[in-house]
């Protein structure tokens, strides 16, 4: 059985990382989407918040799971015995990043292996940051997200702002 993780923030949950999701889902026996949870880093969403979002995305795909990882991911794929990791890149700047980080993630464990998937054009420019932002000013992110994260979003700002 070949297995994969696709690890991330999902803070919110994207089209794009919708697309990969499925896509590496259909190469893959099994996809663990791994959900960071790191202590330093703020986010708008609880590490349950981005899971349930994720796991009713993605619930019409038997073969993704969905975890939450608060050590390093070399760590994690190692102890759930998952060789490759999947990375979306969107351009040249996050190739370039991920690239480093995959030369980092090699050195930490040589037997996990990283797969590039590169983005479908249509979310080429979504980023997470973006939405988020756009949310928080009553934006419409529906091209951006599914309807369940725009609904979590906009409770979310709404409950920030105390619209009812």
């Amino acid at each position: 059985m070949l297995r994969a993780g696709f690890p991330g923030s999902f803070d919110p949950p994207t089209y794009g990382h919708l697309d990969v999701i499925r896509r590496a889902a259909k190469i893959f026996d099994e996809l663990t989407v791994v959900i960071a949870v790191n202590r330093e880093k703020r986010y708008l969403f609880s590490p349950e918040e981005r899971r349930y979002m994720i796991e009713n995305l993605v619930q019409d795909l038997p073969n993704v799971h969905v975890d939450l990882c608060d050590t390093l991911i070399v760590q994690y794929l190692r102890e759930h015995q998952i060789p490759v990791m999947i990375r979306g890149v969107r351009g040249v700047a996050d190739f370039s990043y991920e690239f480093d980080i995959s030369m980092i993630n090699k050195g930490l464990d040589p037997e996990i292996e990283t797969l590039f998937l590169t983005t479908d054009p249509r979310y080429f420019v979504v980023r997470s940051s973006v939405i988020k932002e756009l949310a928080s000013f009553g934006g419409d992110v529906s091209a951006m997200v599914p309807p369940l994260v725009a609904e979590m979003l906009k409770n979310k700002y709404d409950k920030r702002t105390g619209k009812t």
